[in-house]
This record gives structure tokens, C-alpha cells and sequence, in this order.
């Protein structure tokens, strides 16, 4: 009797071990991914360069016009390749007068593919199916 109830207490710390253990290391992770995060964000900002626009061609080939300094370039980016184009004026291009970045929560993303979804079962006479 005495050793079936060390047993349990035994296997009860033991998964409370293992679940601090789980806790701890998905907490570092967490903070170890946002530091990294961060410091790439700060690679992104400050800098000569910058990627203004890119056109996917088929699903490995993309044409994409960078800024190098004051210099813009249109390069053909494939799989295993990039190739410098030629250069384009900044006259040339057209930029868009307000770049708005718009951001989504997880319930604005379920509404729109809901409503999606219940316009996809109406007729065309606008009658709803069901």
C-alpha cells in the first residue's frame, strides 16, 4: 500500500517537473523569437536599401524593383538565381501617394470570410439558398 502511494506522488512531481521544464523553455523561445524580431526590424529601417515592389511571374520567378541608395533597380529573382535587369529613373516610377498599412485582427479576418462564405451561397436572383 505504502509503495503504490509514493508511486502516484512520484509520478505527479514528476509531470509537474516536466511542465515547469515545457513552461520555461516555451518562455524563452517566446523572448529569444521577439529579440531576434527586433533586431532584424532595426536591419530593415536603417539602411541604403529597400525593396519598393515586387511581381510574382509563376511560383519561383519574381521581378522586383529595389532602392539602392539613389539608384532604382529592376532584378529578376528566381530559385536559384538574381539578375540585374537594368536601372530604372525615379521619374518613372509611380508611387502611391498614401501607403496606408492596414491591420487586421483575427476576428476582422473571420468576419470577412464569413461574409465571403454567405455570399457564396446566394443565387443569383439574390435569393439565399439553404
Amino acid at each position: 500500500m505504502l509503495l503504490s502511494i509514493n508511486s502516484g506522488i512520484d509520478s505527479v512531481v514528476q509531470f509537474l517537473t516536466v511542465l515547469v521544464i515545457f513552461v520555461f523553455v516555451l518562455g524563452m523561445t517566446y523572448v529569444t523569437t521577439r529579440y531576434i524580431a527586433g533586431i532584424q526590424k532595426k536591419q530593415l529601417k536603417t539602411g541604403n536599401m529597400e525593396l519598393v515592389e515586387t511581381l510574382r511571374i509563376s511560383s519561383n520567378k519574381y521581378l522586383q524593383i529595389v532602392r539602392i541608395g539613389n539608384k532604382y533597380l529592376c532584378m529578376a529573382v528566381c530559385k536559384d538565381t538574381v539578375t540585374m535587369l537594368g536601372e530604372i529613373q525615379r521619374e518613372d516610377l509611380v508611387f502611391p501617394d498614401n501607403r496606408v498599412e492596414v491591420k487586421m485582427d483575427f476576428q476582422t479576418v473571420l468576419e470577412n470570410i464569413k461574409q465571403k462564405q454567405w455570399n457564396k451561397k446566394t443565387d443569383t436572383n439574390g435569393e439565399k439558398r439553404h
